[in-house]
This record gives C-alpha cells, sequence and structure tokens, in this order.
C-alpha cells in the first residue's frame, strides 16, 4: 500500500523544495508540482509552461530578475533547481500579492493575476473584492481542489518521509 501511494505521489527533489519553500508549507510546493507535472522535468503545456512548476517563459524571467538573477537563461527552467527555485518565489509572490490568501494565489498560478483581478473586481464573483465566492474557469476550480487535496497527501507524505530519515 505504501509503495502504491509512493508511485502515485512520488516525494522528489524534498530538499529543493523545503530550501525554496519560503513562507510556504513544502506541501503545498510538493502539492503544486504534482498537479502540474506529476515531476516531470521536460513537461511542457500546449500554451508553453515549462518544468515541474509549469513556469511560463516570460513569467520565469520576470521572477529571475525579481530573485536578483540578472543572467538567467530561459533553458535553465528545464533544470528541477531553477525551476523549483522560481516557480516557489512566484508562489510566495502571489501569496503576497493577495495578501495571503492561498487560494487566490492558487487560482492566479493557474489562470493568471489578470484574470484573478478581473474576478475580484466582478460581483458575479466577487463579493466584497477580497475573495472569490466563484471561479468561473471550470479548470482553475478543478485546480485548486487538486492541489488542496494533494497538499494533504504530501503533508501526511512529508512526515513519513522525515521520520524515516
Amino acid at each position: 500500500m505504501i509503495l502504491a501511494i509512493h508511485i502515485r505521489f512520488p516525494v522528489h527533489h524534498l530538499d529543493i523544495v523545503i530550501e525554496h519553500a519560503g513562507d510556504l508549507e513544502p506541501a503545498l510546493i510538493m502539492a503544486v508540482i504534482h498537479a502540474e507535472s506529476t515531476f516531470r522535468p521536460f513537461a511542457e503545456s500546449h500554451r508553453g509552461a515549462q518544468g515541474l512548476m509549469q513556469l511560463m517563459p516570460p513569467t520565469a524571467t520576470w521572477m529571475a530578475q525579481q530573485m536578483g538573477n540578472v543572467d538567467f537563461d530561459p533553458n535553465d527552467v528545464w533544470k528541477p533547481e531553477v525551476n523549483i527555485a522560481i516557480g516557489s518565489f512566484y508562489l510566495n509572490w502571489l501569496v503576497n500579492y493577495y495578501h495571503g490568501n492561498i487560494d487566490l494565489a492558487l487560482a492566479a498560478y493557474n489562470a493568471g493575476l489578470g484574470n484573478v483581478n478581473s474576478w475580484l473586481a466582478n460581483p458575479a464573483f466577487s463579493h466584497d473584492g477580497l475573495t472569490l465566492h466563484s471561479i468561473p474557469f471550470p479548470e482553475t476550480y478543478n485546480y485548486l481542489r487538486r492541489v488542496r487535496l494533494r497538499q494533504n497527501i504530501y503533508t501526511i507524505l512529508i512526515r513519513l518521509h522525515s521520520i524515516r530519515r
């Protein structure tokens, strides 16, 4: 049973995730990686998102600059340590941008900052302009559910992983 869980939910690159988690739980980052690429470092979406955390090239370049990496090579997103560092930084940035609201940050990670901001400004999706009571993109709604479920699973797996060490 445990082997089947580890096959379905691998605990790869945990040291890198912990190193770059910032203010976020490593289980959340592991859940995003699993939802985005199922830990395939050379995954590429039909929209051009790349690597473990499925970074769009302009976002990766912008975040690398925000991190102080002025010599960033866009091809480096295929390296797990670079992709996780930038993706984690971006997710932390989004959480800060949305004043600690992880669900808004995850929605923006999936659907884009512009979409989430327009939903927050629309009374059909947000009563207070700070939270969403409805997400108009089914893909994003399902993404949030998948990531949050995987976060619970990875919380347990990371605990088990640390006990075995």
